[in-house]
């Protein structure tokens, strides 16, 4: 063994440190040995250097003096932004940090640094501590979203709830999915009939959360018996609870530990919601249920409270009832705002980007696609157009932004940035999938874009609409599925024309991201296009 005196590049040489180690490690070895001494994310950017020079190997060996540590060539660093108050001024750092109302938190549009953040690792995990955005709704026991990762709860719920929301799963689910869109098909002619345009988002709304509650909770909230239907009781107490938990968070820890006003609504609106989905657990249960294995109960489950009371892990043990229970709050939740966020900014493309429309139906018509058609996964897999025009119009209008995660120790981050301890960390998915150095004319909608070589072999973080790691959104298959239901029945029945000019607006207040004041006509279409020559 020996002993040198190794410093971080950037902060003065004496804080150098005895560093004992093998002198056969080699350069690799050695990059490697001190990233664990000095919590160096990526080791392979270590480089080492005297007061004068690049040192190799036996250089270091060698030397008497005090050795620098160099990240990707350059110092440690503090991450920049501003101190106290939030500024506004511009940063082209990949890597800010802002404060507001005294909590401090850092974003990133670098999809390297996003991919080491996702993972779950010595470093990084989605522990929701009060800096997190999620904070005040952070539910132990929900498990999935809302909770720790280093949990029992998590654990158990990542074993039973992937198999109801995987691809097969939710191959099972598709005929229901069009079900619904077909039932919504009334309301929508009603609409045309009187000549009305209707905004986009509230209908949205009312279909994403229909497929979520039979899909979820086996409940009809019967979202389409008028163009008028009221939301149902829990969509709307969820919904509240999202932009309460939004003003809440954005006021500071002191504000969310109120006994009135905003945080107290808050509570009730929880409260509210978990008495309604417990009832539907107890309606389900009434009538007994046969235990399956997690894989069959997945497959012959109506829908996902059939499938949690039934499924049980090769140990015949279930899902406790109170995760069952918070699983499936987060589950509908999340199910229907995501899912309606993302179908309205869908038809704001159609309706906002020359030749979508036309380009879309033809690619129906092409595949023999009509008003009877059974839209199945097998199917819709076919239809590379609309994955490619889904994908960029979540590159483009991602309903997601905040996706965060915490640090786990004090560490140093390619680029020498330092990074404390328990610093709250947001992957900024706007700008990871706007970032002009990994994206071509990012400001541009262009679905051909995804069958270039440059999108195919671009960084695997430069476009995450749901997260990336571990922790990603336990739904995505559900999501994307269902928009690919959707999207195509409406689109073969229905010409959509937009009503209303100007810049489109969302609540900053809201948990996600979606147009409120897009208004449409959707007029029965009476001609479809020839089938292209092939």
């Amino acid at each position: 063994m020996v002993a040198k005196q190794f410093y971080l590049l950037g902060e003065p040489s004496t804080s150098a440190r005895n560093v004992e180690f093998d002198e056969q490690l080699g350069l690799e070895g050695l990059q490697h040995w001190i990233a664990g001494h000095f919590a160096i994310v990526e080791p392979n950017g270590i480089g080492f250097q005297s007061s004068d020079n690049a040192l190799n190997i036996s250089d270091i060996l060698s030397t008497e003096e005090p050795i620098a540590i160099s990240i990707d060539g350059k110092p440690v660093r503090e991450i920049p932004g501003p101190k106290g108050l939030p500024d506004s001024s511009s940063n082209t750092a990949p890597l800010i940090q802002t404060t507001n109302m005294g909590r401090t938190i850092y974003q990133t549009n670098d999809p390297a640094l996003s991919a080491i953040v996702f993972a779950e690792s010595d470093f990084f995990t989605k522990k929701i501590i009060e800096a997190h955005p999620l904070y005040p709704i952070k539910n132990k026991e929900a498990g999935v979203f809302l909770g720790d990762t280093d949990t029992p709860e998590w654990r158990a719920a990542h074993k039973f709830l992937p198999p109801a929301l995987g691809p097969k799963a939710v191959r099972h689910y598709a005929p229901t999915m069009q079900a619904t869109v077909e039932d919504a098909f009334n309301v929508f002619d009603a609409l045309d009939e009187a000549g009305e345009a209707w905004n986009v988002y509230q209908y949205m709304l009312k279909l994403g959360a229909q497929a979520v509650g039979k899909l979820v909770l086996g409940i009809d909230f019967k979202h389409f018996g008028s163009p008028d239907a009221p939301l149902h009781e829990l969509v709307h107490r969820i919904a509240e609870s999202l932009t309460l938990n939004k003003k809440v968070a954005a006021r500071g820890d002191w504000y969310a530990n109120l006994p009135f006003g905003d945080p107290k609504k808050l509570r009730d609106a929880q409260q509210r919601i978990s008495e309604m989905v417990e009832e539907s657990i107890a309606n389900a249960s009434s009538g007994g249920v046969e235990d399956l294995p997690l894989q069959d109960a997945a497959l012959k489950a109506t829908h996902m409270i059939d499938y949690a009371i039934r499924a049980v892990d090769n140990k015949g043990e279930k899902l406790p009832k109170t995760s069952i229970m918070q699983a499936l709050v987060v589950a509908t939740g999340a199910g229907f705002t995501t899912t309606s966020s993302l179908l309205s900014w869908l038809i704001y493309a159609l309706v906002t980007y020359d030749g979508m429309q036309e380009r879309l139906l033809q690619e129906l018509i092409d595949n023999d696609i009509d008003a009877n058609t059974q839209i199945t996964a097998d199917l819709t897999d076919k239809l590379t157009f609309l994955d490619h025009f889904i994908k960029e119009t979540q590159r483009r209008h991602n309903p997601s932004y905040q996706p965060a995660r915490t640090a786990k120790v004090s560490m140093i981050l390619p680029g020498g940035y330092k990074l404390p301890a328990d610093a709250v960390i947001i992957p900024a998915l706007h700008h990871l999938h706007n970032n002009p150095v990994v994206w071509d004319n990012p400001a541009r909608f262009d679905p051909d874009r995804w069958d270039t070589d440059a999108v195919r072999n671009r960084h695997k973080a430069a476009y995450i609409p749901f997260a990336a790691g571990p922790r990603m959104c336990i739904g995505f298959n559900f999501a994307l599925q269902e928009v690919k239901v959707f999207l195509p029945k409406l689109l073969f029945r229905y010409k959509f024309t937009r009503e209303n000019d100007g810049p489109i607006e969302y609540d900053p207040m809201f948990q996600l991201i979606r147009p409120n004041n897009l208004y449409v006509r959707a007029e029965r279409r009476v001609k479809w296009p020839p089938k292209t020559d092939a």
